[in-house]
C-alpha cells in the first residue's frame, strides 16, 4: 500500500484507539475501528508499543501501557485535535450558509458516514487518490450497506494537478455555492509553492464566504528550537525528503492566504488547542493527558 495510505491507516488507528479507550473523548470517531481489520489493528498496536524505546527511552511499564503512551503522546494529538477543530468550524459554516463540503486527501475520514442531522442538507465531496479511495469504499461497504445520498467520491492524483478538472467535472459540484474545504494533514507533504497553488486553485472555484481549514507546521518545526515530539517525527523522515519539507511563520501564512483572497478567521497555537479541545479529557484522565502536538497550528480562513 502506498505510504500515504499507511499514514491514513495509522491516523484512523489513533482515532479508533481513542474512541475505544476513553469515555470523555476529544473527538469520537466511533466508526474508525470498524474501518480497520482486526489484524491491522493488532499489527499497528504491536508496532507502536514496540517503538516506545524510540519515543520514550526511559519508559517503564507493560506493552499495553507503552501503546497508550505512544498513542496519547505521539500519534493522536494531531488527528484528534484537528478533526474536532474542523468539524466544529464546518458546523458553524453550514449554519451560516455553506452548501458544499470538500474533504481533500480524505483518506479514512468517516464524517460522511456518521454525519449529524445538520449535514444532511449539504453535498460532501471526498477527493483522494483512486487507490486509497477504492480501498476506503471497500472497507465502508463492509460496515455500512448504503452510501449517504449527499456523498460524492472524486478520484484525483494531487501530484498530477488534475483535481480541479475532476471536481468541476462532477455534476453535483456547483462553483457558485459557498463551500467549506478541509485540507487536514496536507501541508506537511507539499512544498510551499504547491500548497500556495492548491489554495489559489480552491479560491478560483469557490465564491466569497467559502472557507478552508488546515493544520500546518510552524517555522521552528525543523530547527533545534522544535519540541521533542517534533524532533522525533522529523528524525523518522529521511534526509532527502526532510530538505523539501515546508514550514510557515504566521506572517508568511497570512500573506500566502491573502494572495489568494483568504483572510485568517481563526488561528490556534498548541497551547490554545490544548485548552480548547483537550482540557475536559485531561481532567477526566489525569494519568493519560493529551497535549497538542509541538509546533503544529490550526487555521481557518475565509475568502473575502
Amino acid at each position: 500500500m502506498e505510504e500515504k495510505s499507511m499514514t491514513a491507516l495509522v491516523s484512523a488507528f489513533s482515532r479508533a484507539y481513542h474512541s475505544v479507550q476513553n469515555t470523555e473523548k476529544v473527538f469520537d470517531d466511533y466508526l474508525a475501528k470498524d474501518i480497520l481489520t482486526p489484524s491491522e489493528y493488532e499489527q499497528i498496536s504491536n508496532h507502536m508499543s514496540k517503538g516506545i524505546s524510540f519515543f520514550n527511552p526511559s519508559f517503564k511499564g507493560t506493552q499495553e501501557e507503552a501503546l497508550r503512551w505512544v498513542v496519547d503522546n505521539q500519534l493522536s494529538p494531531s488527528p484528534l485535535g484537528r478533526a474536532a477543530f474542523a468539524e466544529k468550524a464546518l458546523e458553524n459554516a453550514v449554519r451560516i450558509g455553506a452548501n458544499q463540503y470538500m474533504v481533500f486527501a480524505a483518506g479514512y475520514d468517516t464524517f460522511a458516514y456518521r454525519q449529524p442531522d445538520w449535514a444532511s442538507k449539504i453535498k460532501i465531496f471526498e477527493l483522494d487518490h483512486p487507490v486509497t479511495g477504492s480501498d476506503k469504499q471497500k472497507r465502508i461497504q463492509s460496515i455500512i450497506p448504503k452510501n449517504p445520498d449527499n456523498l460524492c467520491y472524486v478520484s484525483v492524483d494531487f501530484t498530477k494537478h488534475n483535481w480541479k478538472n475532476n471536481l468541476i467535472a462532477c455534476s453535483e459540484f456547483n462553483q457558485n455555492k459557498i463551500s467549506f474545504c478541509s485540507l487536514l494533514g496536507i501541508s506537511y507533504y507539499l512544498s510551499k509553492q504547491a500548497f500556495a497553488e492548491t489554495i489559489n486553485t480552491i479560491s478560483s472555484i469557490v465564491p466569497k464566504g467559502s472557507s478552508i481549514v488546515f493544520d500546518y507546521p510552524d517555522e521552528y518545526t525543523y530547527t533545534p528550537k522544535a519540541g521533542e515530539r517534533s524532533k522525533k517525527q522529523a528524525s523518522m523522515i529521511d534526509t532527502v525528503n526532510k530538505e523539501r519539507l515546508a514550514s510557515y511563520s504566521y506572517l508568511e501564512l497570512e500573506k500566502m492566504l491573502a494572495d489568494s483572497n483568504f483572510l485568517i478567521y481563526e488561528h490556534l497555537t498548541p497551547n490554545e488547542i490544548t485548552n480548547q479541545y483537550f482540557k475536559k479529557h485531561n481532567k477526566s484522565n489525569p494519568k493519560h493527558p493529551i497535549i497538542a502536538f509541538d509546533n503544529v497550528n490550526y487555521c481557518l480562513a475565509i475568502k473575502n
